[in-house]
């Protein structure tokens, strides 16, 4: 369709902002530098905000790491405002995006705040509940190690 077509001028008009529109998408490592810089200044619910809209975003376009460590920050941004049922969300949500996707470790550490965020609140049961899953993770790290250890044992001068 021609942009100055005499006959359905409007119609085009609309159509071609709808287009633009619609190909403006949100940059997901902006969102988390912007976020970072609200952080830095204080503004923990606008930077938690932006964590949580980047981290969907990093998920979606299939960046797990990413994703996981945006709904950390988020969680942090939640402690500093108190908000301890939405750190421990966050902090959960972390855990399950990088231990679902192998990275165990910075899972296990996002259950190790959500313990510490539990305990914090004084849900000593919730935190107990955390410490089997803490354990479960921690048991699986070890058993990965173990198998990478067994399999080492090649030698250059054997």
């Amino acid at each position: 369709m021609w942009l100055f077509e005499e006959e359905n001028s409007n119609v085009c008009l609309v159509n071609c902002c709808v287009v633009i529109v619609m190909s403006i998408k949100e940059d997901p490592i902006k969102l988390h530098k912007d976020a970072n810089a609200l952080m830095e200044n204080g503004k923990s619910v606008e930077a938690r905000d932006l964590f949580t809209r980047s981290g969907e975003l990093y998920f979606k376009g299939q960046n797990y790491f990413g994703a996981a460590e945006m709904y950390y920050k988020a969680g942090e941004c939640s402690v500093n405002l108190k908000e301890y049922p939405r750190a421990v969300e966050f902090f959960t949500k972390a855990a399950d995006v990088a231990i679902n996707k192998g990275f165990d470790r910075y899972g296990l550490s996002a259950l190790k705040e959500a313990q510490a965020v539990q305990k914090t609140a004084g849900n000593t049961e919730a935190a107990e509940e955390i410490e089997k899953r803490i354990k479960e993770v921690n048991d699986k790290i070890n058993k990965q190690n173990a198998a990478s250890d067994d399999d080492s044992s090649f030698s250059v001068f054997s």
